[in-house]
């Protein structure tokens, strides 16, 4: 499957396979196979669309850097203030196309409103996403591999890299994902209790249940504490309408006060300005609701 189609056409992520061209395979999974942030927009990502935005680095400390885990050290990017001071701590969770310049730019929007914002790139043991052009292949070959459990250790990880930097409070801790990062800002928010607040951009909510993601957001959602928003499209191929509900009935039971907004007429990635599915009206305004919804929880 290649760009144009991805969030326009459904797919089966248990059985991504299908949609696989076989060029993309065999990925060596030995050690870390991404060690720095590839330049640019991934392969996949390709032809990038003129209406992506870019955000400036003036009045930011903007770059790559290197979180250390248990097993090596992890590559993120991160975007923060200039001046000198403890910035409340955002961790940006990457779309399946990796950290690649749309993520690196939502730091940099984020770091302009005073959040010192990290990008990890989370598939870096498993597949670098920004030499392959299939999304079949980058469902299957990578994605799929990723444990839930490596993904929450990496962002604590993160968590403790931005404390120690010396220019993070990480008493106010958030998180805002992207499409994938969508559904590991539902996981991580069940994860760890310290996590003040997130946002879910159209993030699965089921359908992802494996033996290495034991459980899917709708599986939990009675008994999450964590206020997190759901930003979802009224047309999303990925995210039906009944599994919506299913999640909103969860989450009303949990009192954990997350709320989801469905915003009619726009498709999956809608805030992915180099893509298709971009919505401008709605991007501006989720990204409203997104900010108040961090500062209203303390972030």
């Amino acid at each position: 499957m290649k760009l144009m189609d991805y969030g326009l056409k459904p797919i089966d992520f248990q059985h991504p396979d299908a949609a696989r061209n076989t060029a993309d395979a065999g990925l060596s999974r030995r050690g870390f196979v991404v060690t720095s942030l590839a330049s640019g927009f991934a392969v996949a990502s390709n032809p990038v669309l003129a209406q992506a935005i870019t955000t400036d680095s003036a009045g930011l400390v903007a770059g790559e850097v290197s979180v250390p885990v248990a097993d090596g050290r992890m590559p993120a990017y991160r975007a923060m203030p200039a001046g000198a001071g403890k910035f409340p701590v955002l961790l940006v969770v990457q779309e399946i196309f990796g950290v690649h310049e749309h993520i690196k730019d939502m730091c940099r929007r984020y770091a302009k409103l005073g959040y010192y914002a990290i990008a990890p790139e989370l598939y870096a043991r498993q597949g670098d996403v920004s030499k392959m052009s299939d999304i079949g292949a980058i469902l299957s070959t990578v994605v799929a591999k990723v444990p839930d459990a490596q993904v929450n250790t990496d962002l604590d990880a993160t968590v403790a890299f931005a404390q120690a930097s010396g220019n993070a409070d990480s008493a106010r801790l958030g998180l805002v994902g992207y499409c994938w990062g969508g559904r590991a800002a539902w996981v991580y928010a069940n994860h760890n209790p310290r996590l003040k607040v997130a946002v879910s951009y159209y993030g699965l909510l089921d359908g992802m249940k494996s033996a290495i993601k034991p459980q899917d957001p709708v599986d939990f959602a009675a008994s999450l504490k964590v206020p997190v928003l759901g930003l979802y499209a009224g047309i999303d191929g990925f995210v039906k309408p009944a599994v919506i509900d299913q999640m909103r009935a969860g989450i009303v039971k949990s009192g954990s006060g997350s709320e989801i907004v469905v915003f009619p007429n726009v498709n999956h990635g809608f805030n992915a300005d180099y893509r298709p599915t971009y919505d401008k009206t709605a991007a501006v305004y989720a990204q409203k609701l997104a900010a108040d919804w961090l500062k209203d929880h303390g972030v």
